[in-house]
């Protein structure tokens, strides 16, 4: 179960199972499209606030994330606040 407004757990992984190749143009644009809006949404809404599942499955995310693209340790909301000129200015 998911969060309102939220990508569901099941629906991730049948995104990931799938292979590109047999996804359609369109898939993958709404694939792309969902999992941007789900991303700001996990970097938003506090932990605290989020069903156990969703926590669960956030922190997975960021996780790999992390390892597959590197990271800084930053938030999105930080990555924006500096990627704008309105981050820490240390």
């Amino acid at each position: 179960m998911s969060d309102p407004g939220r990508k569901d757990f099941s629906t991730k992984m049948e995104e990931e199972m799938t292979p590109d190749s047999s996804k359609s143009t369109q898939q993958k644009l709404k694939e792309t499209f969902t999992s941007t809006g789900d991303k700001i949404a996990r970097g938003i809404q506090p932990d605290g606030q989020k069903s156990t599942t969703q926590d669960a499955s956030d922190k997975f995310g960021r996780s790999k994330d992390e390892h597959v693209h590197g990271g800084s340790g930053e938030s999105i909301m930080d990555k924006t606040k500096n990627a704008l000129g309105l981050g820490d200015k240390h």
